[in-house]
């Protein structure tokens, strides 16, 4: 386990930048003590420095995770977000897309959100900005990328695709054996 090297974290703060803007920084400086972020396998995990500490007692190749794997980095070098870093992003989103019960399974199977599943959207998202969707009922259920704009959702085709499909919590299922 090491600290990320300078391009790794301009790639990981770029990319959680699209979904959170300048709360990134609420990120690392948190009321309740000191976070960083630390590679281990090409994946980047979330902890605190008190837990940092206790897992150098561990030799690398014994420790298999420690804190809240956040994504990780492809052979290509881009950062990939995990759906575990969810309930961090979720909070600090600036850009929020809300379902309808009709379409959040259609979500959580891994499908795009349609014109007619959308409940609502925060007003002046951007085209291809990162927003977070949640249920009608303000549980987050993933994340994906605006297709459209808040003005062009309004006069959209209602099959027409508004969000593209990054991750969700159905992947948690989907994807148990992958996600260690």
């Amino acid at each position: 386990m090491r600290p990320l090297t300078d391009e790794e974290t301009k790639a990981m703060f770029e990319k959680m930048s699209k979904y959170i803007g300048e709360n990134l920084k609420l990120l690392v400086d948190r009321p309740d003590g000191i976070y960083c972020f630390r590679l281990h396998q090409d994946r980047v995990y979330y902890m605190s420095e008190k837990i940092l500490k206790l897992a150098t007692n561990f030799s690398r190749d014994k420790l298999i995770s420690v804190g809240t794997c956040f994504g990780k980095f492809t052979k290509t070098n881009k950062f990939r977000l995990h759906i575990t870093a969810l309930e961090f992003l979720a909070p600090y989103a600036k850009f929020k897309v809300w379902v309808k019960p009709g379409a959040e399974q259609s979500f959580l199977y891994g499908n795009h959100v349609l014109k007619s599943g959308l409940g609502r959207i925060t007003e002046n998202t951007m085209q291809y900005q990162g927003v977070v969707v949640y249920s009608m009922a303000d549980v987050p259920l993933g994340f994906g990328v605006a297709a459209k704009s808040t003005q062009e959702c309004r006069r959209a085709d209602p099959m027409s695709i508004v969000v593209f499909h990054q991750a969700d919590v159905g992947e948690f299922i989907r994807n148990e054996d992958s996600l260690t």
